[in-house]
């Protein structure tokens, strides 16, 4: 079934709340303060049944103009609106302004209803109601149904329910598989029971025991119980208000704009590039960085406009934008706002988000504008292969790209296979996800690698390479993890980019290259190592026999680095051959005989009890063997 949420709209002591309560038998006015004034300062919330059993929602707008705040937030995810016109008045200029409103965010369905039709004769109300054909003309109410109804007698509300149902019908399913996002509007305790939510879920479903993140403050919270119309449910969904208990969380914690959503699922942000379309109505131009109010979702927020493709707006022209904000916001891509000038206080602008994560922008610059208007366009491929390219630093995984993207969007895996079939991307496991880098990045990065490499080998060509971690820090910063890291490695290995020599990185196509002396001294080395076998000469002996000590110690230095000897510990040093043997022999003659002591190893290896200890202990440490008294076995 259907989730439907209808709202008014109209100017102050138009009727709209004494219509609701025609329509459902409720009061939305809860303060005393509005029944003594007889107007709406807060949100109203209650619900009817339509005649065939579906369930609306409904939510009573304030009308005076100083409450357009809370009617905004009111709005917020509403499926039709009533306009609500009283027949003695016509339209005024918060029925106007509310019209506007509606327009910048995008709603698109309603009914216009004439109330007070007991007050006015047949005469007028036929005058009326041409003269709101005239006013609504170039609108989304320009051609919907217009209902004359009396609060009073009862006069017209059975057919404005028929009406109410028939548009329910043409009502555009929720999407109530993507994740769960609800911008709360009124925060409150109750006793015994703690702090409470309300607002529309605009989009997936939450369950009753579910875990849930507040933003932007990001304070994680557990779902304690959820109420529906009233009435406890174990879930509410994409197009329903509901009530959410939320435990071990203080009312002062949350306020009205805060979002309810699924755990770092978000990120909230201090700008936001934008589409922004400044009415025609405006009365002056819109300046850059003018001081303005923002409203998205149920939040306000002051922030400057930076204009970044005209020198400013007239009214009626639209244009690119950079909101940067006083204060964090929560919102997604598409979602849609409302501007109002900061004093006084004036609807004048609106439209849609593009991007709720940018970087700071520089105004006129062709580029980014050309990007901002690909963002627009809806090409969910390229916009994706953009976000990898921005975040490529970071190695994004698939989340951290559907959080950048900003929008409920479940399944983006085909976008992102063929952003790899077409060589845009690069993917590569990282532990249990994915991560992607965009190509950009790779050739960008390879060849700052290769410079420094190539600097290294002009001036060390005796050594390697560069060390992994020296390499790590100075071309890709500190903070990429080391799974990362090392399978970025593998993969400019695999594509002959650079060649990984143990703990070292050398160009791809390095090798060194010994002269004729240093061969020579080479071979000297590997002589030695081979006749000292698991009593091995030392370093100050061999050293001690060179006329050239200082290229003796380059050509040393290059053996280790090479891997052909292995370091045991500063006083033991083997050939590698020799060391992976001795590795071989402890295992098979564990397997064989459960254990092995210090005395069966040195025998076995012919070797001293210095050289078997360090080498035991060697193994110990690298968890190969593990030490049980005199003994030791297989870890």
């Amino acid at each position: 079934m259907k989730n439907v949420i209808i709202g008014t709209a109209g100017h102050i002591d138009h009727g709209k709340t004494t219509l609701i309560k025609a329509l459902t038998g409720r009061e939305t006015d809860t303060l005393r303060e509005e029944k003594d004034r007889g107007i709406s300062i807060n949100l109203g919330f209650t619900f009817f049944d339509l005649p065939s059993g579906k369930r609306a929602g409904i939510v009573d707008v304030p009308g005076h103009e100083k409450f357009v705040k809370n009617m905004l937030a009111g709005v917020s995810g509403i499926d039709v609106v009533l306009m609500v016109i009283a027949a003695d008045e016509g339209i005024m200029p918060q029925t106007k302004e509310h019209l506007e409103i509606l327009q910048l965010l995008n709603v698109n369905k309603g009914i216009i209803v004439l109330t007070k039709t007991d007050m006015v004769d047949p005469e007028w109300l036929d005058m009326v109601k041409e003269d709101l054909r005239e006013e609504l003309k170039d609108t989304f109410l320009e051609n919907a149904d217009i209902y004359p109804v009396s609060s009073k007698t009862k006069e017209g509300i059975n057919e404005l329910i028929k009406a109410i149902e028939d548009m329910t019908e043409h009502i555009e399913t929720k999407d109530v598989q993507g994740h769960f996002r609800l911008p709360v509007d009124r925060v409150f305790s109750i006793t015994g029971f703690g702090t409470v939510v309300t607002g529309t879920v605009i989009s997936g479903c939450i369950k009753e025991g579910q875990t849930v993140q507040i933003y932007p403050s990001k304070v994680v919270t557990k779902v304690r119980g959820i109420q529906v119309h009233d009435e406890p449910t174990k879930i509410a969904e994409a197009g329903q208000r509901c009530a959410i208990n939320l435990s071990n969380i203080k009312k002062t914690e949350i306020d009205r704009g805060d979002v309810v959503s699924i755990q770092n699922l978000m990120e909230p942000s201090m700008m936001i590039d934008c589409k922004l379309y400044y009415l025609k109505s405006a009365s002056k131009p819109l300046e850059n960085r003018q001081r303005v109010r923002l409203y998205n979702g149920t939040s306000e927020i002051i922030c400057r406009v930076v204009i970044l493709d005209k020198e400013c707006l007239n009214p009626g022209e639209e244009g690119y934008a950079q909101l940067r904000l006083e204060k964090p916001i929560t919102c997604q891509r598409n979602d849609r706002y409302v501007i109002r000038s900061y004093s006084p206080m004036v609807t004048i602008a609106g439209g849609s988000i593009i991007d709720p994560l940018p970087k700071k922008a520089k105004r006129f610059n062709e580029k980014y504008i050309e990007e901002l208007k690909l963002k627009e366009s809806g090409d969910t491929s390229n916009i994706i292969g953009k976000i990898i390219e921005k975040l490529s630093s970071k190695f994004p995984n698939r989340d951290e790209i559907l959080k950048a993207l900003g929008k409920n969007e479940e399944n983006i895996s085909d976008e992102i296979e063929e952003l790899i079939k077409s060589q845009k991307v690069v993917s590569f496991s990282n532990g249990d996800k994915k991560v992607y880098t965009h190509v950009n990045y790779i050739d960008k990065k390879v060849k700052e690698m290769t410079s420094i490499l190539k600097e290294f080998h002009e001036k060390n060509p005796l050594k390697w390479g560069v060390s992994k971690e020296e390499l790590r820090i100075r071309v890709l910063g500190k903070d990429i993890k080391q799974k990362t890291y090392d399978k970025l490695l593998e993969l400019l290995e695999s594509k002959e980019l650079i060649k990984i020599h143990g703990k070292y990185i050398a160009e791809h196509n390095f090798n060194i290259e010994f002269s004729k002396e240093q061969k020579a001294i080479y071979d000297r080395i590997i002589a030695s190592y081979k006749k000292g076998k698991y009593s091995p000469p030392k370093y100050e002996e061999l050293i001690s026999r060179e006329q050239n000590q200082i290229e003796f110690k380059r050509v040393y230095e290059a053996v280790l680095e090479e891997g052909t000897l292995f370091k045991v510990n500063e006083d033991c040093i083997l050939l590698t051959s020799d060391y992976n043997e001795a590795k071989e022999k402890v295992r098979k003659y564990i397997e064989d005989n459960g254990e092995i002591t210090v005395a069966q190893f040195r025998d076995m290896m012919d070797t001293s009890r210095k050289y078997s200890l360090a080498i035991l202990e060697h193994f110990d440490g690298i968890k190969f063997t593990k030490r049980n008294g005199d003994e030791r076995v297989l870890y």
